[in-house]
């Protein structure tokens, strides 16, 4: 089964005090519509914290900047197996923008549970929630 490398962005409104976490909504391909931390692939040279700045200034036009590593998430889907670095997250500059997906919102720790997570995404969640 293909690896695939990815990063994550559990981007949050204060790094120091969290109280809020940025989701977006996969607005194409098979898993349309479920929820997850923004990110993309690994390319080949870049480290996961080059990764994640620069895939989420090409999915959000957001410039970020990466703090701890949460977890690596390894998950296998039908077709591949994912290996995801995630990382908490602030907006260093910019506004957050949807440029590829199909909606966003802040969720807090009470209201976390109430989207549709994607598989890999479902297992960060209550990781996170020691955090928020």
């Amino acid at each position: 089964m293909k690896t695939v490398n990815v990063v994550a962005a559990v981007i949050c409104d204060d790094y120091k005090n969290k109280t809020k976490i940025f989701a977006t909504q996969r607005g194409y391909g098979d898993f349309k519509d479920g929820w997850e931390f923004p990110g993309g692939k690994i390319e080949d040279g870049e480290t996961p914290e080059d990764a994640l700045i620069r895939e989420i200034k090409e999915e959000l036009a957001t410039d970020i900047e990466v703090h701890d590593l949460i977890s690596i998430v390894d998950y296998d889907y039908p077709t591949f197996h994912l290996h995801m670095h995630c990382f908490f997250a602030t907006v260093k500059s910019g506004e957050l923008s949807l440029l590829e997906h199909e909606a966003a919102k802040w969720v807090t720790k009470g209201d976390i549970d109430t989207l549709d997570w994607l598989p890999a995404d479902e297992g960060l969640i209550q990781e996170i929630k020691k955090y928020i």
